[in-house]
């Protein structure tokens, strides 16, 4: 176990062995560092998860769980209740809101803000600048277990700078194109283009996002 300089742990925090914590940052009451998974015997997310890996300046909400494996990078927040699992990678300075849940091998690009109740399935990829607002919804498999054996799970791609409305579903495997805006409700199970507007169940293209609205690349 490392802990760096700085940091503040408050009351009744557990801290398993392998975690290694950077300097500065903030670890709230009950929080839960570096537990090991416990996985079904069918589970598709067995191997080894690693140490669980804090940048600096992290803050670890209120009760959240941080499995050994995740990668957190510098001035990430991880809301109250947040739920990280192994091998899940945020990058710097993204949100994972309250009560959102980050399955194993996910990827979160930087700057990416996931708000309350979102829920990240496995092998979702969120690449910079995304948008995921509160109760949105990724699945990974279509066939809901009844896959054939050795078939991998395919979670969502969103591309830098995209948007998701609250309560939307997203199929797995589906891209959400650069600067793409989903809204609220919509069950999106095609592609949707770059800066491509959809709504609708299904989700349908109804204009594009106008270059106003653009977010400049970083």
């Amino acid at each position: 176990m490392s802990i760096g300089a700085g940091v503040a742990f408050g009351a009744h925090v557990v801290v398993h062995e392998g975690a290694v914590i950077g300097p500065a940052c903030v670890i709230d009451d009950h929080a839960v560092l570096a537990r090991r998974p416990r996985l079904a015997a069918r589970s598709s997310a067995h191997g080894e998860p690693g140490r669980l890996v804090l940048g600096a300046r992290v803050t670890v909400g209120a009760g959240a769980v941080l499995l050994a494996g995740a990668t957190l990078d510098d001035d990430v927040i991880i809301g109250d209740q947040a739920f990280v699992r192994e091998r899940a990678r945020v990058g710097p300075a993204s949100l994972i809101g309250r009560g959102a849940v980050v399955e194993n091998d996910v990827t979160v690009g930087a700057r990416a803000r996931v708000q309350t109740n979102a829920y990240l399935t496995a092998h979702t990829l969120l690449e910079d600048d995304v948008f995921v607002a509160p109760g949105v919804t990724t699945t990974n498999d279509d066939t809901m277990s009844r896959h054939p054996p050795g078939a991998a799970p395919r979670g969502p791609t969103l591309r830098r700078a995209c948007r998701v409305g609250g309560g939307a579903v997203l199929r797995g495997g589906v891209e959400i194109g650069e600067e793409a805006f989903v809204a609220a409700g919509a069950v999106v199970t095609a592609d949707v283009p770059a800066r491509a507007v959809v709504m609708g169940v299904p989700a349908r293209v109804v204009r594009e996002v106008p270059s106003e609205d653009l977010l400049a690349p970083r």
